[in-house]
């Protein structure tokens, strides 16, 4: 892995003198590492029992006397007996070459022998004195060596091993989906083309690519599935997203942090990802948090359950960052104990942007042997239409703001999120050319939301601004094509037009439009089956497709949980076995998961959610 198999990682010659010298096999149970040789350098971890020297020995003396003597024990720690009629245990002492003895020659206080002497290589030698206490020399030579013995005289019960799923929870895959040939037939198509809604119509899926739309279509040793009754849209995107990030959303110590990535902190294995499949979501927009002035670069993901961090990128979209206006970066709202950042008023986050934008003109002008600063350099693409913006906003008045301030600088404003006061400049955003990315109906949870209304979406798009609704929210993204239908009800929009919010418009904003969004020959197949009406409450994504993989399907979910319960029952009657077998207890930990907002500004500021694998999907 680390590419540098040429030089260390086995015993070959040539190669690096890394290398451990252990008592025995080096999984071994009583194995003890004696010494670390590191580029030929010995260091010493434990001397004790360096030399084995367990085994029987012929011991002579020069008075005449000749005893067995058998040494057993652990080679760290021998012990030392004489063998006669009856076994006598004495005492034995190593100290690196030297050795000292104590041996009995008959129970009881018959006197010892004390010697003591050197380990050599032919035998030990040295001088002692006998029972009497008459100065004698002596030799011991090994007759016969310890025999040796299996590393545990009691067998220990094998170990059973769950499975290993990726990734590893509870909904994780044993083996990954692969892409398939897939013909959809008989469904209900809801292109987001020209051609509308299809009834009656096939859908061909080749190479992660839709290939054909129509009707009667067949494909050899495709895999088949029974649209009769049922509805398939494109996957729906999230523009406005947290899940799946580790540790955090805000770096919030300064109102300019563009240095940092969401792209270096994606977490695969947050199970919203798999949640948000079951609610036919095909990709999310990952943003940093609304704690800065400028915030975070922000990463697009397509929600590919099991792949890694780096396959879970939307490999050639263009680069977003993170901006914000309002309560959060003034830190109105944070308490007393937040008066100290700067800024702290709406006009002060205005200075903030001419000033960062001033420093980054002036930081490209330096050209070559500048020193690199990352802050800027997010802050030159920008300036330079190579990453575009994403604003949290609220309040006309700062809208307007930021507006003039992207037309003095040169750059524009992509998208305007939350938005909740879009209706009153929607005239103004679409003459400069950016979109809103709103919620459906949230209003009232702060001062400078007490404007919102629930037609804002219906009257953004009305004007002509490419309007999409976002969840900013772990549960509610689950249900955004419920939140998309809203504006059904407020505002009498048109049914497609309402299903766009949360495919074509955000796919738009996106800058994926071409790829993703809508059913279209070529395009990529993020595809959606739903049982009913895509925008009835009532609905529920039976099969949720990513570039031709099906990453959810509702009937092997009832097969994971199955799968779940069982291992929660084989856990707990281990745990439960062991206890009776007096094995030693604690009480159980609970997993919190941890679901962001914008404001969260730290990884213990987050809604605590218990995980529960028999949540409802």
């Amino acid at each position: 892995m680390l590419k540098i198999s040429d030089k260390v990682g086995c015993l070959d010659a040539g190669k690096l003198a890394n290398f451990l010298v252990t008592s025995g096999p080096i999984f071994g149970e009583n194995t003890v590492i004696y010494q670390n040789w590191v580029q030929g350098n010995r260091y010493e971890i434990k001397n004790d029992g360096w030399s084995d020297v367990r085994g029987t020995y012929a011991l002579t003396l020069t008075n005449g006397q000749r005893l067995n003597i058998e040494v057993k024990g652990t080679a760290a720690a021998p012990a030392v007996s004489v063998l006669q009629k009856d076994t006598l245990n004495g005492k034995i002492t190593l100290t690196g070459q030297l050795v000292k003895l104590s041996l009995p020659l008959k129970k009881g206080d018959g006197g010892q022998l004390r010697l003591s002497g050197i380990i050599g290589q032919g035998g030990w030698s040295g001088t002692g004195l006998d029972t009497t206490d008459r100065a004698v020399t002596w030799t011991a030579a090994l007759s016969k060596p310890l025999a040796a013995k299996s590393d545990s005289a009691k067998k220990k019960e094998a170990l059973q091993l769950g499975s290993v799923y990726y990734p590893f929870v509870g909904y994780g895959w044993e083996t990954a989906p692969k892409q398939e040939v897939i013909l959809i037939k008989n469904a209900t198509v809801w292109t987001n083309e020209k051609e509308g809604k299809l009834e009656n119509t096939d859908v061909l899926v080749r190479g992660g690519k839709i290939a054909q739309i129509g009707k009667n279509l067949s494909a050899g040793g495709a895999r088949v599935i029974d649209g009769t009754g049922k509805h398939l849209t494109a996957g729906i995107i999230d523009e406005h997203s947290h899940i799946a990030i580790s540790r955090g959303v805000n770096e919030g110590t300064q109102s300019v942090t563009s240095e940092v990535r969401i792209a270096d902190v994606v977490n695969p294995d947050d199970v919203n990802i798999y949640r948000q499949l079951s609610g036919g979501v095909t990709a999310s927009h990952l943003l940093h948090g609304s704690a800065n002035t400028i915030g975070g670069q922000s990463q697009l993901i397509k929600l590919r359950w099991g792949a890694n961090a780096e396959e879970l990128k939307y490999a050639g979209s263009d680069q977003f960052i993170k901006f914000a206006l309002g309560e959060n970066v003034k830190q109105s709202n944070w308490g007393e104990s937040q008066t100290t950042r700067f800024p702290q008023t709406r006009m002060g986050v205005e200075q903030v942007l001419a000033d960062a934008f001033t420093r980054a003109r002036d930081y490209e002008k330096q050209g070559a042997g500048k020193r690199r600063d990352l802050e800027l350099d997010a802050l030159v693409e920008i300036l330079n239409k190579k990453r575009f913006i994403t604003c949290h906003s609220y309040v006309q008045s700062e809208i307007n703001m930021l507006l003039k301030t992207a037309d003095r600088f040169g750059f524009k404003i992509n998208t305007f999120t939350h938005i909740l006061e879009g209706y009153k400049v929607a005239d103004k955003m679409k003459e400069h050319g950016a979109g809103g990315s709103t919620f459906a109906d949230w209003w009232a949870y702060k001062m400078e939301v007490q404007d919102a209304i629930p037609y804002n979406a219906n009257i953004m798009q009305r004007v002509g601004v490419t309007t999409a609704i976002n969840s900013d929210d772990a549960e509610m993204a689950r249900r955004l094509n419920q939140e998309a239908a809203k504006s059904i009800t407020y505002g009498d929009m048109d049914e497609e037009a309402a299903l766009k919010m949360v495919t074509l418009n955000p796919a738009k904003l996106l800058h994926i439009a071409d790829k993703t969004g809508s059913i279209k020959v070529g395009k990529d197949a993020d595809l959606v089956l739903w049982n009913e009406h895509p925008l009835s409450i009532y609905t529920m994504a039976e099969k949720t497709i990513v570039d031709g993989i099906v990453y959810f399907d509702r009937e092997q979910d009832k097969q994971l949980r199955t799968r779940i319960a069982e291992e929660r029952a084989r856990l707990i009657g281990k745990m439960l076995g062991d206890k009776k077998k007096g094995a030693p207890t604690q009480r159980p930990t609970p997993t919190r998961e941890e679901i962001y907002h914008c404001e969260d500004l730290q990884a213990g500021h987050v809604h605590h959610i218990l995980s529960d694998s028999k949540a409802e999907l």
